[in-house]
């Protein structure tokens, strides 16, 4: 399988930086808003923050009541159809506001524009509601696409259907100023035969570890204290790159970086997932115990139809293995139900990894034909009963262990970062432990952005409750 290094091109970024401040010229003075709603991914969250951070510096504020946006746009997933109807059902819904504010301007991008058939309805059904539509490979265009647009007043199309360069350091609006998240990679190789993602991501492209770190530092002279390391595959980092690099060694070059506090990643495949790995997160201190570590199935008839290249047993070792020797070190997982061919003996092969496993948490999903991949044509589609009755048995279960394990940390003190205020009750700050669990406790707002310690009081099946004990010291203070 073909791997590529990740290519920067810096004539395109002083092309595009030049087109934003000859937007910010034009429109100066002028009282504009942009909202932007994002589906998916970290990956696509990512993706909204640099589109942010264009819109902001060619002058456009920020706005959560979209009746008051002057630009609109929706960043796309294609994973679930539930995601695909949801964005029909948003521009839909704009053809009022549309006719209102005729100056209006109305932008789809991000995996589903990758497809065909949802650009055909998007040239057709939502002709007048659409004016800007872009894909994956090229959102540091944005700029660029407006401008195209006011100049020539229809609906615009910029869709690659592959990568062509990359473009680094444009603007960014990050919704935290305390953490971040960093692509190191983009793409992926594996073809799961369930999953559209290396159709509309394309192949996997490695970033060069020295603009990663240069990007880390710069981030950290921010303010920031945690980092989310990106990639669909991040185990697979460093394929393709001459020097050697891996994410291993990424790791533990990130965690050497001053003033860093946390670092977090997504996602880990299975495959990938070797010994070399697990020690660089047993030993770098900044490195959250935490993994993310999806099994999809725990059939292996059923695995090998999802072209997931490991088996049961295999996944079984290495789970035994990461708990071993990552000291209480949290497990969590992605799961789908009702994959085409799937018997009940199969999902009790499911059943049977997660009861071993005994995930701290599960994401759950029901099978969703996609089209474009290899299992929406597979034979013994099941049937939605008896989907339903499986997802609910996989539920209760993930639930019951979830909330017996949660209960064994009460009184157990957890180093958090607080994130910010309950959205459910204004006297609660909120964060996650390194296990990436979510905590509540009573404090002062001032600790929004600090590392704390946390005694925990009380347990529920989806979070704790904690106890305020005290701020802890930040890693330049302590090596004082």
């Amino acid at each position: 399988m073909k791997r590529e290094k990740q290519r920067v091109d810096n004539k395109e970024l002083e092309k595009q930086l030049g087109i934003i401040n000859e937007l910010k010229e034009c429109l100066q003075g002028k009282d504009l808003h942009y909202y932007i709603e994002t589906f998916g991914c970290q990956m696509n969250e990512k993706d909204s923050e640099k589109l942010a951070g264009v819109l902001k510096k060619i002058g456009y504020t920020e706005t959560q009541n979209i009746k008051q946006a002057d630009f609109i746009l929706y960043n796309t997933c294609c994973i679930r159809e539930n995601a695909e109807r949801k964005i029909y059902g948003r521009v839909g819904n704009l053809r009022r506001l549309k006719e209102k504010k005729p100056d209006l301007i109305v932008a789809v991008c991000g995996c589903m524009m990758q497809q065909e058939h949802v650009l055909e309805r998007l040239r057709g059904k939502y002709r007048k509601e659409v004016d800007i539509i872009f894909g994956t490979y090229n959102i540091y265009k944005l700029a660029e696409l407006i401008r195209t647009r006011m100049e020539v007043g229809h609906q615009i199309i910029d869709i690659w259907k592959e990568h062509k360069e990359i473009v680094e350091d444009l603007p960014s609006e990050r919704k935290y100023k305390y953490k971040a998240a960093v692509n190191i990679m983009y793409g992926c190789n594996n073809f799961c035969t369930y999953c559209i993602v290396p159709y509309v991501r394309g192949r996997e492209r490695s970033r060069e570890s020295e603009s990663i770190i240069k990007e880390i530092k710069n981030l950290v002279a921010d303010g920031v204290k945690e980092i989310m390391l990106l990639g669909q595959n991040v185990n697979s980092y460093g394929k393709g790159l001459e020097d050697g690099i891996t994410f291993a060694k990424l790791l533990r070059e990130i965690n050497e970086i001053e003033g860093l506090e946390l670092i977090r990643y997504m996602t880990s495949h299975p495959k990938d997932f070797n010994d070399e790995l697990i020690y660089a997160i047993r030993d770098c201190d900044k490195v959250c115990n935490y993994v993310h570590l999806p099994i999809q199935a725990g059939s292996n008839k059923v695995l090998s139809a999802m072209n997931r290249k490991y088996t049961k047993e295999q996944y079984l070792s290495l789970a035994e293995k990461i708990k071993r020797e990552i000291k209480d070190v949290s497990i969590t997982t992605d799961i789908i139900v009702g994959f085409p061919g799937e018997t009940d003996e199969d999902f009790e092969d499911t059943l049977d990894v997660v009861r071993k496993v005994r995930y701290d948490g599960a994401f759950t999903f029901i099978y969703s034909k996609r089209t474009g991949t290899k299992a929406a044509s597979m034979e013994g589609q099941v049937s939605e009963e008896k989907v339903t009755e499986r997802f609910n048995k996989l539920l209760e279960e993930t639930e019951k262990i979830q909330e017996e394990d949660n209960a064994k940390r009460k009184d157990m003190v957890y180093k958090v970062l607080v994130e910010n205020i309950s959205k459910n009750d204004e006297r609660l700050l909120t964060g996650r432990t390194e296990q990436n669990i979510l905590v509540h406790f009573e404090g002062d707002a001032s600790l929004i952005g600090e590392l704390v310690e946390v005694k925990i009081v009380e347990t529920k099946r989806n979070y704790l409750v904690g106890e305020f004990k005290r701020r802890i010291k930040l890693w330049s203070q302590r090596k004082l």
